[in-house]
């Protein structure tokens, strides 16, 4: 029987992908005008019932409610036509287009777009903003827009569109801390104007600030249905991935901060549009040490990774390796010398989707003596030196030769750590290392990560995860239009002076840079 108090109403329902039950007869009901959190690990199937309810999977059975009404998707317009709209993590949005023709494009019954028609619109769309406080330019090029800004397009673009249920996938994974407490200030103006939302992170402190009721999912199945106020982050946690947690404050600097591995001085890197994506950047790494980069995405962060790891050129500047002075060194070079790379995408960039375990594993040392002979691989002692590999990094599969892209995001991250980590490297390079990871998987990428610090290595970790920086880094550098904004020590880290300085600020008093 359906409730009238309820907007949603999952129930019984049950998707597989071939052999794998995504959805194990889940059941999951959202009230009206709620901030609803669903949350769980990496391949738990929340993701499952976020496209099944937009639209884009269809259920093998069970039943879908919306407004008490039996809905059966046969595609994300049919969802969008009953009001349901999504704010995806990676943004649905043309560049080259303006803020406004992104809201409307697609719209029906518009052959004559004269000046008055597109004057309209644009006071439609600058009220819709304006009532929900998510303010922006809006006949400028999406390209031209901050992160913050284009996520206001997208949830602008939902409200237009009619949407009175709003599912938002990890939302803050690419904002500011000031950015974040404006989009949660925004979710609740929408929710005192009877709007609905479901809220998909792996971001815990923030469902405890902002959700009114909670569901952990876990292997496919619904475990949990939580009032905010009767748990905690530790009992979510705890559910999700089905164990205890170790302390996630633990993290402690190195007491023996060594000589300096990285010398970096005044470095020019420009970018593909002829602009400084770096400009007169300076700091160094030692030994023991974690040297934290934070900022907001396209401040210059993937420049320095990619320079760094051999990828670009610098066009100015001197860089300094193990006493050494480079000069214009190859990718393989830089392997040769000890320097590790977590790339931001693993998929793309570090990992072969469609090889196996063990090819991935060889990919930067096949070419060894104890890896291959007479350029023939060792096949047998390859598999041995894997399985020990995968047991010791905890790599979760049944078969070694089954393409990686099987694999789940956590066991695809450990994969790469234990392929960079077995070289035994000088300096690791590591770019956002936990995106996308749940709680687990994260916990058990940050005790690599600290492991490799106190056996003597350097490492350099850029991440947007302001929580996961102060976390792990001895010293904080802050990015912004690519220069160094700001050197901050784990005993200063403060979040919201982090927060100004990375907005652009130069001191905590408000001095725009």
């Amino acid at each position: 029987m359906s409730q009238p108090h309820y907007a949603i109403e999952v129930e019984d329902i049950v998707k597989k992908f071939g052999e794998v039950l995504a959805s194990n007869h889940v059941n999951f009901y959202v009230k009206k005008g709620e901030i609803h959190a669903l949350l769980g690990e990496n391949g738990a199937g929340k993701s499952t019932i976020m496209s099944m309810l937009s639209g884009i999977y269809k259920a093998d059975s069970g039943v879908i409610r919306i407004h008490g009404n039996i809905c059966r998707f046969r595609s994300p317009k049919e969802a969008t036509e009953l009001g349901i709209g999504m704010v995806h993590q990676n943004f649905r949005l043309v560049q080259t287009l303006t803020a406004i023709e992104n809201i409307i494009l697609g719209e029906k019954n518009n052959r004559w777009r004269g000046s008055s028609w597109m004057k309209k619109k644009k006071e439609e769309i600058e009220e819709i903003a304006e009532r929900y406080g998510l303010r922006f330019p809006t006949t400028v090029p999406i390209w031209q827009l901050s992160v913050g800004e284009q996520q206001r397009v997208e949830i602008v673009k939902t409200l237009y569109r009619g949407a009175d249920i709003i599912i938002f996938d990890e939302p803050t994974s690419v904002l500011t801390p000031g950015e974040a407490v404006q989009l949660f200030k925004t979710m609740k103006e929408l929710k005192r104007n009877g709007k609905t939302m479901i809220i998909t992170t792996h971001k815990l402190k923030e469902v405890m600030s902002v959700a009114d009721h909670i569901s952990v999912m876990r292997k496919g199945e619904m475990i949990a249905h939580l009032k905010r106020e009767d748990t905690t982050v530790h009992e979510i946690a705890k559910l999700m991935v089905g164990r205890e947690l170790t302390n996630g404050n633990e993290v402690m600097s190195h007491k023996n901060i060594g000589k300096p591995i990285l010398e970096v001085n005044n470095l020019f890197v420009r970018s593909n549009h002829g602009m400084n994506a770096l400009n007169n950047i300076d700091f160094d790494i030692h030994e023991h040490e974690i040297v934290g980069v934070a900022g907001v995405a396209g401040n210059g962060q993937k420049e320095l990774a990619e320079v760094l790891t051999g990828l670009i050129p610098w066009n100015s500047g001197s860089v300094i390796y193990n006493q050494e002075f480079l000069s214009s060194p190859t990718v393989q070079e830089l392997i040769d010398k000890g320097i590790s790379h977590i790339p931001e995408d693993r998929m793309k960039s570090g990992l072969a989707g469609s090889l196996g375990i063990v090819d991935n594993l060889l990919i930067k040392t096949y070419r060894t003596n104890k890896r291959s002979k007479f350029g023939l691989l060792n096949k047998k002692s390859n598999q041995e030196w894997a399985k020990k590999l995968i047991e010791l990094f905890d790599v979760r599969t049944n078969d070694l030769q089954s393409p990686v892209r099987q694999l789940s995001g956590g066991n695809q991250q450990k994969l790469l750590f234990a392929r960079e980590v077995e070289q035994n490297p000088k300096l690791m390079i590591a770019v956002h290392p936990t995106q996308g990871l749940d709680v687990g998987a994260t916990e058990a990428v940050h005790q690599m990560v600290v492991t490799l610090r106190n056996s003597g290595s350097g490492i350099l970790l850029i991440s947007e995860d302001l929580d996961e920086i102060m976390k792990l880094s001895d010293k904080i550098l802050v990015l912004f239009n690519g220069r160094i904004n700001g050197v901050v020590t784990r005993e200063e880290a403060d979040k919201d002076y982090i927060g100004q300085l990375m907005a652009g600020l130069t001191e905590k008093e408000g001095a725009v840079l």
